[in-house]
Formats: C-alpha cells, structure tokens, sequence
C-alpha cells in the first residue's frame, strides 16, 4: 500500500510539472507567434530644408508625419525612419506652428524617444524594402527638391511597387512617384486613381511660382488618374496597393487605409 501511495505521488508531481512546463511553453509560443505576425513600415522623410535657392525654409508636414507613425505605432506595427542624407529630419517652421497642431504633433512634442530617433535617422541606403512590408512618404514640401530625383528612394519605391506592397503617401509626398516605374516601364501612377496637393491649393499658399513642379500637374502627366474634393477638404485614394491623400487634412484617411492594408 505504501509503496502503491508514492506511485500515487510520483505521477501526480510530474503531471503537475509537465502542465507547468506545457503551460509556459505554450505562452511562449503565443508571444513568439505575435512577434512573427508584428509588421514593419518604412518612413522615408525629407532632408531637404530650403525651398530651392530661395531664403525660404521647408521640411517635412509634421501633422503628416506624426498621425500615420502614432496610429500605425499603436497597433503595434514596427516602425523604422530613414532619409537621404540620414541623421536630423526638418520639420516646415508652419506646421509647428500653433495653428497647425492637432492631437498626434502635441504627442509629438511631449515625446523625447522619437526626437531623439528623428535626429539620428539611418539613410536610404541602409535598408532594402524586403525587409518592410510597406513604405510611406509624408509630404511638405521638402522632397520635391530632394526624394524626387534620389535614385536610392525611387529604387526603393520601385521595388514595394512591384513587389505588390502596399506604398502610402499623402499631400506632397506622391511627388516622390514621380521618376519611378512599374514592371512594363511605365510610372507607377500609370492608370492609377491617384490625388495629391491641388494647383488651386499651391496657388492659395502662394508657392507655385517656387516649386520645381506642380504636383497635380506631374500625376496626370504621368498617367495618374487623379481626382479631388475641395481645398482642404479630407481626401483619399486606394487603388490596388497605392494610397494616396490630397493634404493635410486627409492624413488621418491615409492612415487608416495604410493600416487597413497591412491587416
């Protein structure tokens, strides 16, 4: 009997080990199966911060910037920053502004960690888009001086393009698209629904006499199909994996249907 007892015993003790042991296996493999599902964006930013040869200072939108990174952050989604020449990124002296802010930039100005990532962003070169599972672009006028015609970003975009990775952008930031090409050669806006900052919105800011382009004007050159609402107004278009939003306003759209894409 006694000997029956400590049988007893021994298989009761190892059955509780083994369900302690599978339990903590099973929780680790839970935490392991939703790292492996977490996704990963690319930021590529501006690092332009003059308006051609004039005396006036651009950069990134903030706004454009901060709403897409803090939705997209709070859903758990990798984020990595990057810039043609690397290290600080420039923000438009406007949309620091008071008038300019809105929740996502006042979180922005309380948050150090990000600061501190935005002054010392990696370059263009330091990553490859197999590495990501989409790419966004930001607008303010910066890039139409640099992102444009910089051959590392335009092969980057070309390889999310035709890869079939989801590629968001929002006011200026489709000004990028604007040298790259799809598979068959031609621009990747090529009979896409497309939008981006309006003729009639440069012209109420007074800069179309500044820009090396109208951006309206460079998507329907390209073949883009685009389309608009009213100044200002919130405005989006997903056609395929290409996102596109026509301002500042719209950036909360093009965010949410960036992130509807990486689900």
């Amino acid at each position: 009997m006694r000997n029956l007892f400590k049988y007893t015993l021994a298989v009761f003790l190892f059955s509780a080990l083994w369900s302690c042991q599978s339990g903590k296996s099973t929780k680790n493999s839970e935490k392991e199966t939703i790292a492996a599902k977490a996704k990963s964006v690319l930021f590529v930013l501006s690092s332009n911060d003059q308006m051609g040869d004039t005396d006036k200072k651009t950069g990134v939108w903030l706004e454009e910037f901060a709403t897409p990174y803090y939705l997209l952050k709070d859903n758990n989604i990798n984020i990595t920053i990057v810039s043609p020449k690397g290290g600080q990124i420039p923000f438009d002296p406007g949309s620091l502004a008071e008038g300019a802010a809105t929740e996502a930039t006042k979180r922005y100005e309380q948050d150090a960690e990000l600061k501190k990532l935005l002054a010392n962003t990696g370059t263009l070169t330091s990553v490859k888009a197999g590495d990501f599972d989409a790419v966004f672009y930001p607008g303010g006028h910066g890039l139409l001086w640099d992102l444009t015609t910089d051959k590392n970003s335009i092969a980057l975009l070309e390889d999310f393009f035709n890869a079939g990775k989801p590629v968001a952008s929002v006011c200026h930031g489709p000004a990028a698209f604007a040298n790259a090409k799809a598979k068959n050669g031609q621009p990747i806006v090529s009979g896409k629904k497309v939008t981006g900052f309006s003729n009639t919105e440069e012209e109420a800011i007074q800069l179309t006499g500044t820009v090396p382009f109208l951006l309206e004007n460079k998507l329907k050159e390209n073949g883009g199909q685009y389309s608009r609402t009213d100044d200002w107004k919130s405005y989006a278009q997903v056609d395929g994996n290409l996102i596109t939003g026509q301002n500042p306003t719209s950036t909360p759209a093009v965010a949410e249907a960036l992130l509807k894409a990486l689900k």
